[in-house]
């Protein structure tokens, strides 16, 4: 589905936003102030923000894998807290089996969480979500040590990431961080930033993304710079200059490129057309 923006409800006082990044301490207390049904009612409500597919409640709560895969892991989780790991890791694989996504029980997770689509989607044991979280299918929350500890993301309040984005390690993004599609994430990410490219790469802040509301979801691809295209577009500009320099000079350099494959590449007219992107 196109990526357009769809607002999010405005934040209560109650609703944990603004806990400091990478201590997860948002998503803990909604955990426990909240009671399950209510959790529930909330994930399930937030799909009507998200996703224009959606028609009703009904429709939601019994074809949206993703909103199956949360409910079972808000149980898992509860049963991993009570020191059931086994009946927490079954209930789990209960969940990929039939949703096609891998949360692991002992991962935390906000209120208001969606995962749309969801097939692909990965979360690690010691990831922390905060509120109005979403995820694309195929996104993957992972680890990058074999140490037992943190060893995945905390992602803040409000953070999007793109279909088939991977982010790896114990690293935190900030609130309101978008992840653009396929991107590859593995150092921290300040507040309200866009990210992409392997390994990712800042390339605006979301306010700059043209969002009308900063609780919404902007992803248009189309819109985000392209920092390799612009690099590419300047090393061709300065070739161009030596290139009349040399001419200038005297020297050959027509023909100079012999063993060059990609012959339809060259010229000004490329330069000039990544330039204005």
């Amino acid at each position: 589905m196109p990526l357009d923006a769809h607002p999010l409800p405005t934040p209560s006082p109650a609703s944990g936003r603004g806990w400091p990044a990478g201590t997860g301490e948002g998503c803990v207390q909604s955990q426990k102030t909240l009671g399950f049904f209510t959790l529930l009612r909330e994930d399930v409500s937030c799909v009507f923000q998200r996703d224009p597919a959606a028609r009703s409640r009904f429709e939601v709560l019994t074809t949206y894998p993703g909103v199956h895969a949360i409910l079972m892991q808000r149980i898992a989780h509860r049963l991993w807290k009570f020191g059931l790991r086994y009946l927490a890791r079954l209930l789990s694989w209960f969940a990929r089996l039939t949703t096609n996504i891998d949360i692991h029980p002992g991962a935390t997770i906000g209120r208001r969480f969606f995962i749309d689509h969801g097939a692909g989607v990965v979360i690690g044991e010691t990831a922390e979500i905060g509120d109005d979280v979403t995820l694309y299918h195929g996104v993957t929350l992972g680890g990058t040590t074999w140490n037992k500890g943190k060893r995945h993301p905390t992602l803040g309040n409000g953070v999007v990431v793109g279909a088939g984005a991977k982010i790896l390690g114990a690293i935190t993004l900030g609130e309101q961080v978008r992840v653009g599609a396929n991107s590859v994430v593995v150092k921290d990410v300040p507040a309200h930033r866009t990210v992409i490219g392997i390994p990712g790469k800042i390339v605006l802040r979301t306010e700059e993304a043209g969002t009308d509301n900063i609780y919404g979801i902007n992803l248009d691809h189309h819109l985000i710079p392209d920092p390799v295209g612009r690099a590419i577009a300047c090393l061709m500009e300065r070739i161009e200059v030596l290139e009349g320099q040399l001419r200038k000079q005297g020297e050959p350099v027509d023909g100079l490129c012999h063993t060059c494959e990609a012959d339809d590449l060259c010229g000004t007219e490329v330069a000039r057309q990544l330039r204005k992107e």
